[in-house]
C-alpha cells in the first residue's frame, strides 16, 4: 500500500483517513436519487429522458433540478430515446381541393371537437406494416386505428369506424388529415358523411399542418422499432397494439398533458 500511495502522492495516513470517511450527506442524497431515476427510467420502458423523469420526480414529491437529473442520468449511463431528423415529405400533385379547417390550431378546448389522423408504415421480414391512426386533439389519445398489409382507402376507415364506434361523437366534430389518396378519396368523404363528420386536410406538402400526428409516430417509431426488427406482420400488429392501448394511451406521460391521455380525460371529468 506504501508503494501504492507513493506512487499517486499521497501519504499513507491520508489515504487510510479517505478510506474511513463516511459517505457525505450531498453524496447519499445522489446515490437515493438516482436510485430513483432509474427506477422511474425502467418504468417508462427505458424512454424517458430528463424532462420526463424530472417531471415525474416532481409528481412524486421529490425536489430536484432538471440539470441535476440530466448530471446522474450521465453519471449512471441513463438515456432516453431521442428521435431523429425526419425529411420533409415531398407533396403530391394529384391531391384534391378540400379546405383546412383546424389550420394548426392543435388544442381543441372539448373532446371530440378535432380528430386528426394520418398513416404511417413499420417494416417487417414480411413487407410493410401499414398503420392509420386517428387521434383526439384535446388529450392527444389513440380513439382508433388499423393494421393491414395494404394502403387501400378501407384501411382509413377501419380506423375511422373503430374511433366512432368508442367515441359516438356529436355534431360538429372535424377529422384532419394530409393529402393522402385515402383521405380524399371518395369513399372515405362518404363514410365521413355518414358518421356527420366534417373533413379537414392541410395543405400540399406541408407536415406541419398535422404536425401533432407526425410527432405521434416520431415517438412510436422510436420507442418500437429502436434495436428491434419483426419477424412477421403479425408480431407486429401484437407490439403496436401493446405500446398503443396499454403504454401511450394509459401510461405514458405526454409533456403537454402532464401525464399519459387517459389520466388527462380523467381530469377533465371525460367518459371514457
Amino acid at each position: 500500500m506504501r508503494v501504492l500511495c507513493r506512487a499517486i502522492g499521497v501519504s499513507p495516513s491520508g489515504y487510510y483517513a479517505w478510506r474511513g470517511r463516511s459517505e457525505s450527506s450531498r453524496a447519499l442524497r445522489d446515490r437515493q436519487l438516482t436510485a430513483r431515476i432509474v427506477a422511474i427510467h425502467l418504468r417508462s420502458r427505458r424512454t424517458y429522458g430528463a424532462p420526463r423523469i424530472h417531471a415525474e420526480l416532481h409528481d412524486l414529491g421529490i425536489s430536484s433540478s432538471r440539470k441535476r437529473v440530466a448530471r446522474l442520468m450521465r453519471s449512471a449511463g441513463v438515456r432516453g430515446l431521442h428521435r431523429p431528423r425526419r425529411r420533409r415529405p415531398r407533396p403530391d400533385p394529384r391531391a384534391g381541393i378540400v379546405p383546412d379547417l383546424v389550420e394548426r390550431r392543435f388544442r381543441p378546448a372539448d373532446p371530440d371537437r378535432i380528430w386528426a389522423a394520418d398513416i404511417t408504415d413499420v417494416p417487417t421480414a414480411q413487407g410493410s406494416l401499414h398503420l392509420a391512426v386517428v387521434m383526439d386533439l384535446y388529450s392527444r389519445m389513440i380513439v382508433g386505428w388499423a393494421m393491414a398489409s395494404h394502403l387501400r382507402a378501407d384501411l382509413v376507415i377501419d380506423a375511422l369506424e373503430m374511433a366512432t364506434a368508442r367515441r359516438r361523437p356529436g355534431p360538429g366534430l372535424v377529422h384532419h388529415s394530409d393529402r393522402g389518396p385515402q383521405y380524399t378519396s371518395m369513399v372515405f368523404g362518404q363514410a365521413l358523411g355518414r358518421a356527420g363528420i366534417l373533413p379537414s386536410v392541410g395543405r400540399v406538402g406541408s407536415p406541419a399542418d398535422n404536425a401533432v400526428v407526425e410527432s405521434f409516430f416520431d415517438t412510436m417509431k422510436l420507442e418500437t422499432l429502436t434495436d428491434r426488427s419483426y419477424p412477421s406482420l403479425e408480431a407486429a400488429k401484437a407490439r403496436l397494439f401493446e405500446w398503443i392501448e396499454v403504454f401511450y394511451n394509459r401510461q405514458r406521460r405526454h409533456t403537454t398533458l402532464g401525464g399519459s391521455p387517459l389520466q388527462f380525460e380523467r381530469r377533465g371529468s371525460v367518459k371514457v
